[in-house]
């Protein structure tokens, strides 16, 4: 009795298995269907498939040699590191923002801003 009742439970759950399979086929090459969720990344993820080229990216060739170190050092900062460096960044362009507004705000007390009289 129990084999029987164990051999019909089998049987229902490979049949509830069996409803659940999907046959539609799905044409993943219409744009309609599967739009570019971002634009440029299609050719993006293409041009790491082609074969690396001994020569830098474009962007790379206009770089120093001080360029590329603060790059490296900036990637081997830790998160923690890297928004303390941000926030070092912000202080700085803050102060500098001061300092600009003072030195305007004296040389226009000099008057040597004014456009000389023809």
């Amino acid at each position: 009795m129990q084999l029987a009742q164990l051999h019909h439970n089998n049987t229902n759950s490979e049949d509830f298995e069996s409803s659940l399979l999907s046959f539609e086929k799905l044409d993943r090459a219409s744009p309609d269907l599967w739009p570019e969720q971002l634009p440029g990344v299609s050719e993006f993820a293409a041009s790491f498939k082609n074969p690396i080229t001994n020569s830098p990216p474009k962007w790379m060739a206009e770089l120093e040699s001080e360029d590329i170190e603060m790059l490296k050092e900036l990637g081997s900062l830790t998160t923690a590191n890297l928004m303390e460096k941000v926030k070092g960044l912000q202080n700085l362009a803050y102060q500098l923002g001061l300092e600009e507004s003072r030195e305007m705000t004296r040389g226009k007390f000099l008057n040597i801003l004014e456009r000389p009289k023809k």
